[in-house]
Order: C-alpha cells, then sequence, then structure tokens
C-alpha cells in the first residue's frame, strides 16, 4: 500500500479542498475564502495528506493566540481513503504541529452521533469534558474533547520528583508535601495513613465548607519534625483562610491554630518569611535540590476559585511545571495527565495567588536538613 504523504497545504490545493469539503459534508462547510484566510494566516495549520498524487484528506488545526491551546477546526478524509488510517496520520502531525508551537492541550468537538470519529479520538488519548448545545447548522450537540500534547522529560538539572496522588478532597497539601519530601528521601513513605497523619497535624480546622485544608505553616513544620529543613514564604501576616468562614466562633479557631503554628515555629529553625515567592526565588530553590510546594487558586486549571497545593518540580524559560494531587477520574482524568503539568510563566503568576482582595500567595519550600 502506498504511504500517505503528509504536507503543508498551499493555495494550489483550493479547488482539490473544496471539492472534498463538498464530498465530506452537508452542512457547516468551510468556504473557499474561509479556506484562503485559513492559509493565509501564518499561525494557523491546515495540513493535508496525498494519496496516489491525489489530495484526500486535510487537518485545520487553529492556534489561539492568547493561551497555549490549539484546537483542531475540522477533519475530512476522502471516502476512497477511509480505512487506512488517514484520519489518524492527519491528528497525529497536528498534534505534532502543535507542540512544536508549544502548544500544551489540542482540543476539538465532534458532533454527538458521529461514533467512528469519536471511537478514534478516545483511542488516541482525548477526553471529553463538556458539550456545546446547538452547535451544527441543523441543531445538533457537539462534543469537547482535548488531549494534553506537550509532556515535559526529566532532566539532571533538577531532582526527579515521584508522583502521589491525594486519596481524599481535602488533603492535596499533605500529599503535594509528601511528594516534596519524597525526593529528597527514598525512604519518604507514599501511604494514605502518612497524608492523613500530616492532614491532622496541619489543617486549619475550618475553610470554606466541609473539612479544612492545610496552611503553610502547618506544611512547613510537618515537613520539619520529619527531618526536613524548611522555609515559608506567605505574603501576608495573621491568620489565613479568616475570609472563607462568616461564623465569629470558627474565626477564633482560626486564629487559636495560627497562633499555635506560630508558637511551635519558633521552637525550631523554619524560615518565616511574610514576602511573595518570587519566580527567580522559585528556580533558585530548585537549582539547590529544593522542592517548592506552592499554594494556587484553580480559577487558571477548572474554573474554580478554590485554594489548592501543587508541587513544583521544574521550570524552563517557558513553563513551571507542575505535580498536581488531584485526579478527577470521573472526567476521564489519569496520573499522566498530572504529572509535569506545564503552565506558562505568566499564568503561574496569576495562579499563584488565591483571593480577589489582596491575594494570598503562600509556598513552603522543603530541602535537606544540612
Amino acid at each position: 500500500m502506498p504511504d500517505v504523504i503528509l504536507r503543508q497545504a498551499t493555495s494550489d490545493d483550493l479547488d482539490a479542498l473544496i471539492e472534498l469539503e463538498n464530498r465530506s459534508f452537508r452542512e457547516d462547510r468551510i468556504s473557499r475564502r474561509s479556506f484562503r484566510r485559513f492559509l493565509e494566516m501564518p499561525r494557523d495549520r491546515l495540513i493535508v495528506a496525498n494519496l496516489h498524487g491525489a489530495l484526500v484528506g486535510y487537518c485545520l488545526v487553529l492556534m489561539s493566540a492568547a493561551t497555549r491551546m490549539a484546537r483542531i477546526y475540522s477533519v475530512a478524509v476522502s471516502p476512497d481513503a477511509r480505512g487506512r488510517g488517514v484520519g489518524e496520520k492527519l491528528i497525529r502531525e497536528a498534534e505534532k504541529e502543535a507542540v512544536e508551537a508549544d502548544r500544551i492541550v489540542m482540543r476539538l468537538e465532534v458532533r454527538e452521533d458521529n461514533e467512528s470519529a469519536i471511537a478514534l479520538y478516545r483511542r488516541l488519548g482525548y477526553r471529553q469534558f463538556g458539550t456545546y448545545r446547538d452547535y451544527y447548522e441543523d441543531h445538533g450537540n457537539a462534543l469537547r474533547f482535548e488531549r494534553r500534547i506537550l509532556f515535559y522529560e526529566p532532566t539532571r538539572e533538577f531532582p526527579k520528583v515521584p508522583y502521589y496522588p491525594q486519596t481524599t478532597e481535602f488533603s492535596c497539601g499533605p500529599a503535594a508535601l509528601i511528594m516534596a519530601m519524597a525526593t529528597l528521601d527514598e525512604q519518604q513513605p507514599l501511604t494514605t495513613l502518612e497524608e492523613l497523619k500530616i492532614w491532622r497535624e496541619a489543617t486549619t480546622i475550618f475553610m470554606l465548607a466541609g473539612h479544612g485544608g492545610c496552611g503553610p505553616h502547618g506544611l512547613a513544620l510537618s515537613a520539619w519534625h520529619r527531618g526536613f529543613y524548611a522555609s515559608a514564604w506567605i505574603s501576608k501576616e495573621g491568620a489565613l483562610f479568616k475570609d472563607t468562614v462568616r461564623n465569629d466562633d470558627k474565626k477564633r479557631v482560626l486564629e487559636l491554630v495560627h497562633e499555635g503554628f506560630l508558637h511551635d515555629i519558633g521552637q525550631t529553625g523554619i524560615q518565616l518569611h511574610h514576602d511573595p515567592l518570587t519566580l527567580e526565588g522559585l528556580e533558585s530553590a530548585l537549582h539547590e535540590g529544593r522542592v517548592p510546594v506552592i499554594l494556587i487558586s484553580t480559577w487558571q486549571l477548572n474554573r474554580s476559585r478554590v485554594p489548592h497545593w501543587v508541587t513544583v518540580c521544574a521550570m524552563d524559560d517557558q513553563f513551571v511545571y507542575l505535580h498536581d494531587p488531584e485526579i478527577d477520574v470521573a472526567a476521564g482524568e489519569t496520573v499522566a495527565d498530572k504529572q509535569y503539568l506545564p503552565i506558562d510563566r505568566r499564568v503561574f503568576d496569576k495562579m499563584s495567588r488565591y483571593g480577589r482582595n489582596q491575594p494570598l500567595q503562600a509556598a513552603v519550600i522543603v530541602g535537606p536538613r544540612r
């Protein structure tokens, strides 16, 4: 069987693209004018597949100027060439092009009744994350899929950070701290029991609704008591998260817990800084063999304004790479989705601030005790 040849489309392909578009779709067709505009847009990619000298498929990829997202806008394969893996080859090439353009995630929409395309996307590792109602001209619905396409390869420049997923909805802080400590000590337990022990030591008792989360003071103490060096960088003084509870009695409990943390920190060598940790400080810590645990707002990740702890594993000129301990299994996420998650440095700067008015910035740096 002759190999399918993939290449970038040119203006000479316009007639063949229109012919293929008309054969492939009854509605929502891309016009000649739109194809020409996509060809002239240097940021986007229009990839075509040739077989026996004929154009038998295309994949149009749009590259967002504002984010690190890429989007497969349209894919078409000639009926005569189906069953030869042309669609899969086009998608893989689209992903490769997007990675070379420093895109992190590929997204796409597909008709909810297009079972063959949905099966292909799932087989290629795409997961559904949403639905567009009344999306097509005939009022059909579209399923939204995405796949992370950019992955970090650990190097000797930074220590390799093992991954540990949180086992409860409220123990992201202990899970993030466990990953940092296990980086420095292979004997560090990676267990639910250890996770819950740390939560009991570091919890603020109350926060938002339900179980309390962990604060930087408590996490620093937990690391210190396990034989590690720890420093805490906190942008404000006083009891944290008081604005997340309304009850005065709960606020008083938060204050008492905070006073207890400060007393215990005073009995240790923990360095307490009432300043935010800068990106430069973050990078310096990594180069010195220490591991930062950072409080973030999940708004940039999932549009939920919830405080959440993650472990910083590496950095380069473009990205901060995180281990996120929370895996949403119901949404199809896997461990691979949450390891070395690349976050644009500018996005990370916004992400590492929790709250709207005078946002809190908090970090705990864990290192070997010298």
